[in-house]
């Protein structure tokens, strides 16, 4: 093991130590560990280029040595399972001509809803859905790939199903439990989404998960398993249901958009939208979400284009399971899970959230107190 490993190695080991989601190492800096949302900066000797670059050429698998030489950016695991400290997503690239490195921390064991303080049951029936497209939306970081690993944890504990999972990197790993579960890294298992989604389909599954919806093609073979009776999860950058499914139709050609329409709102079974907020105890960040199930109402308004009209469904559908990240925040902090003034910050109406927590709620007949 080259000194450039060992120095990574222990900045590692510190930053599962102190519960760090992400480590930062810019060439000739000392690193920085992102603790609770927030960089913070390591108290060591600066990280050389040299031990950069010794680093990456050391640890980046054959099949992705090409891919670091010829475009100097390549994405990979790096495992220090060996001495219990889990996987690493590592993210090297240039800048200004010097390498750089971010890892991100896989945490191997799939979570619980409970453990992710979710209220389950809308999640549990997506769970248990026959077919169609459910969605789970954010920025990166906030938490997508747990609520996904969360799911198929669910099914695998109660449902006898083959799930493929389609990721990049894989994250966490599942033991088969009552499930059969096959999981397939792109770049390693296949060369990208798409055609890994097409072979899929030959693979008898039941529950797909596709760590990306990343262009039409993925999008419209989701679609085709969808139809034919399988069930697809995927994830999608955007912050909120509207747009969310405004992005699903920037997928298509402005020709194609409003044929797509009927098929979209057939399919779309769910999108969950989520946010991670800091909680009050344990100094950690726990998920707010926005919940949008799509029932017969929500389809129409998906068919007509009124797109506009998703967050008046939303409000209109809490029996059935659809909440706004007000609704989960006013939970969040009546349970004393956050603070009231994190919930005003990070609220998408500050104003209205704060009638609620005052007892007041507007109704379709006016207002509620």
């Amino acid at each position: 093991m080259s000194e450039a490993v060992e120095i990574f190695n222990s900045l590692l080991q510190l930053a599962v130590e102190n519960k760090a989601s992400d480590i930062h190492v810019k060439s000739n800096k000392s690193a920085y560990l992102r603790m609770h949302g927030s960089l913070e900066a390591v108290e060591m000797d600066a990280i050389m280029d040299k031990q950069v670059l010794d680093f990456i050429n050391e640890t980046v698998p054959p099949q992705f040595a090409e891919e670091w030489k010829k475009n100097f950016q390549v994405d990979y695991c790096y495992s220090l399972e060996d001495k219990g400290l889990g996987r690493f997503r590592v993210s090297a690239f240039f800048q200004r001509n010097l390498p750089s490195i971010v890892f991100r921390h896989i945490k191997d064991k799939p979570p619980t809803f409970e453990q992710l303080n979710y209220e389950s049951d809308a999640l549990k029936k997506l769970c248990e859905q026959n077919d169609g497209i459910v969605l789970v939306c954010g920025a990166t970081g906030s938490g997508k790939s747990s609520t996904l690993a969360a799911m198929i944890n669910y099914i695998n504990q109660n449902q006898d199903l083959h799930i493929v999972t389609l990721e990049d990197p894989i994250e966490y790993m599942y033991t088969d439990i009552k499930s059969l579960i096959n999981q397939r890294e792109v770049g390693l298992d296949t060369p990208t989404f798409a055609l890994g989604l097409k072979a899929v389909l030959r693979q008898d599954p039941d529950i797909i998960l596709v760590g990306e919806m990343r262009d039409a093609h993925t999008f419209e073979t989701a679609i085709h398993a969808a139809e034919t009776g399988h069930l697809v999860f995927g994830t999608l950058h955007a912050a909120n249901a509207q747009q969310a499914v405004q992005r699903l139709f920037d997928f298509f050609p402005p020709e194609q958009q409003i044929g797509m329409r009927r098929t979209i709102a057939g399919c779309l079974r769910a999108t969950i939208t989520q946010k991670l907020v800091p909680a009050i105890e344990g100094g950690g960040r726990m998920p707010v979400v926005e919940l949008f199930i799509v029932d017969m109402l929500a389809r129409s308004v998906i068919q007509e284009g009124q797109f506009d009209k998703i967050p008046a469904v939303i409000e209109a559908g809490g029996d059935i399971g659809s909440k706004s990240f007000n609704k989960d925040l006013y939970r969040l902090i009546k349970d004393g899970k956050i603070s009231k003034n994190v919930g005003l910050e990070v609220s998408p109406n500050p104003k209205a959230l704060d009638m609620n927590l005052k007892g007041i709620f507007l109704s379709q007949g006016g207002i509620v107190g």
